[in-house]
């Protein structure tokens, strides 16, 4: 992968993290049209420096709610800051489930199988589909809710599933408010990021040894730069746009995935 494909890419995940249309999906299908060949092992380490990138776009654009959540987390108090902190935490447990016992099994999804990218994706249009006809209302996120959307999370682990779709189509449909849904769905998935990164620092399974490094480096400084700034405007074309005009594209998307993998076998 040489640094203008890697620039591409960085682009594609910072502009497509906040939105419910796969970021991992884009990124599946970027590769393969930009001929990576990368192994699944290589694959995965550049899809995760990306989400990185954009883990610490989330932060600088929610750094008001992140510390409410740390300060709720060490004040001991049962307030509304500790609960959302403690929400965020049973969130976490489907997908540390996953990342701790199915990790070789995950990994074996990023190698570019258009393919199953787009079935994915079309699985992501019907959810975001149900997902709009659901009613409004000023309910927040509970214990169990918080649970439930993990589940939801950890399934979007695979490439085409959508995180934000998967995870805000689950709140909504819980009956949960598009606004706080959107807010919680944006916030649970910054401590697994972190949490990945230094799972794999400390085994030793992140080398960056390699020819890549500058190419990474640049796809890193890309999705940071470009989350940024989708951050600060399609967060609220999250919330106030129709859950359908995704679905619409994903539909869409999902079909020409699909037919470019049959083509192009």
């Amino acid at each position: 992968m040489d640094t203008l494909d890697a620039i591409l890419l960085g682009i594609i995940q910072g502009l497509t993290e906040f939105l419910p249309v796969s970021s991992s999906g884009h990124l599946e299908l970027g590769k393969a049209i930009l001929g990576d060949d990368s192994v699944p092992e290589e694959s995965l380490l550049f899809t995760v420096v990306l989400h990185f990138a954009t883990a610490l776009s989330t932060i600088v654009v929610f750094r008001k709610d992140v510390w409410e959540i740390l300060r709720g987390l060490f004040s001991f108090k049962w307030n509304e800051e500790t609960q959302f902190s403690l929400k965020i935490i049973v969130s976490m447990i489907p997908a540390v489930l996953v990342g701790l016992f199915f990790e070789e099994q995950l990994e074996a999804f990023f190698g570019g199988n258009i393919q199953f990218v787009g079935f994915m994706l079309l699985i992501t249009a019907v959810l975001l589909y149900y997902a709009d006809k659901a009613k409004d209302t000023e309910k927040k996120v509970s214990f169990k809710n918080a649970f439930l959307v993990g589940v939801s999370q950890a399934i979007a682990m695979l490439p085409g599933i959508s995180r934000s779709g998967a995870t805000i189509s689950t709140s909504v449909l819980l009956g949960v408010d598009k606004t706080k849904a959107a807010r919680f769905s944006f916030l649970m998935v910054v401590p697994l990021i972190f949490g990945k990164i230094g799972k794999d620092l400390l085994s030793g399974d992140l080398n960056f040894n390699g020819e890549n490094n500058m190419a990474m480096l640049a796809g890193f400084l890309a999705a940071f730069v470009a989350g940024l700034a989708a951050c600060t405007w399609m967060i609220q074309l999250v919330k106030k746009s129709k859950l359908s005009y995704f679905a619409i594209y994903c539909l869409v998307v999902g079909l020409i995935a699909i037919g470019y993998g049959i083509y192009s076998a």
